[in-house]
């Protein structure tokens, strides 16, 4: 009796560490996303709901809990929304928000159309070159992102290599004006993310079954009917997380367009840039962020249930 009492505790001692270890695990994602979102989206909302400042730090908070719970009160009935009313009434922060989305959605586009070949041919090699294909997908992350960046001045400029080419080949008889321009912009966000649309596209198309194409062949549907009923239909996973990798980081882009776009190319990182660190404005500036986050997050939060919706 001792003995079955002692070993019962014991299991249960280690059912209660095994749960403690599980509902730990559980946490831990809510954890971080309270650090490095929640919290830090608090601050910027704060600043937004604030007044710009000649001073340090460049802005007059609308409350401090510093100044205690009475005075906090008060400063938070006073409470402004002027920088949000105005970013709607300045047609030059809406144009840049609909401009990224505009270069954010080509761009993903293009990277779709280019980096699905190429995820297929990697998933259809045979097993043991696999390997050396997605090392040489994620090579080019060794070098800086910036630097590479740079590299595409050389080549896009009018006295660049891409120009030099096209003279030598007669394609051309006078250099193109392709760098600060918004093709410029296009060629190097797809350069730039292109990795990060083949990757999950690879991970969606080698886990696919050759089978299923041989059992559609079988069962009459032509070679390009069966690829897209079958190879594009279940890649759909993969090309949702793509583009969304792709295009997220595109809208706020701010390296990029300023490297190769110049002052013709309107992008909402370059106009946050500015009125952080040009004019100093950092009310207007974290209300720009917050629109940002808001026209991101809502899409992407409903697309999720609606593909949860369709899965159940």
């Amino acid at each position: 009796m001792r003995f079955s009492s002692s070993a019962e505790a014991l299991r249960a001692d280690k059912g209660g560490r095994r749960f403690a270890n599980a509902s730990l695990a559980g946490l831990l994602p809510y954890l971080w996303l309270l650090v490095f979102f929640l919290i830090p989206f608090l601050i910027v909302l704060k600043i937004s709901l604030s007044t710009a400042f000649y001073g340090q730090p460049p802005y007059e908070p609308s409350f401090d809990l510093s100044e205690g719970f009475a005075a906090t009160v008060e400063k938070a009935k006073s409470l402004s929304f002027d920088n949000f009313l105005f970013l709607a009434s300045d047609s030059l922060y809406w144009r840049a928000y609909l401009s990224s989305l505009e270069l954010a959605a080509v761009s993903t586009i293009i990277t779709l159309l280019i980096g699905f070949p190429i995820a297929h041919a990697m998933a259809r090699a045979p097993r043991g070159v696999r390997p050396l294909l997605v090392a040489l997908v994620i090579m080019p992350f060794w070098t800086s992102f910036l630097i590479r960046i740079y590299a595409w001045i050389g080549i896009l400029k009018r006295e660049g290599l891409l120009n030099a080419l096209l003279l030598d080949i007669g394609a051309i008889t006078e250099p193109l004006n392709i760098l600060n321009t918004n093709g410029a912009v296009l060629i190097g966000i797809v350069y730039g993310y292109l990795p990060f649309m083949v990757l999950p596209l690879y991970a969606a198309l080698e886990r696919q079954d050759p089978a299923l194409l041989e059992a559609a062949s079988d069962l009459g549907s032509p070679p390009w009917l069966a690829f897209w009923q079958v190879t594009v239909r279940l890649a759909v996973p993969g090309i949702v997380a793509g583009s969304l990798l792709v295009f997220i980081p595109a809208v706020g882009e701010f390296v990029i367009p300023s490297l190769l776009g110049g002052s013709n190319t309107l992008m909402i990182g370059q106009t946050l840039w500015d009125e952080f660190f040009l004019n100093h404005d950092w009310p207007l500036a974290s209300a720009v962020a917050i629109v940002l986050l808001v026209v991101l997050v809502v899409p992407i939060t409903l697309f999720q249930r609606a593909q949860s919706r369709q899965a159940e």
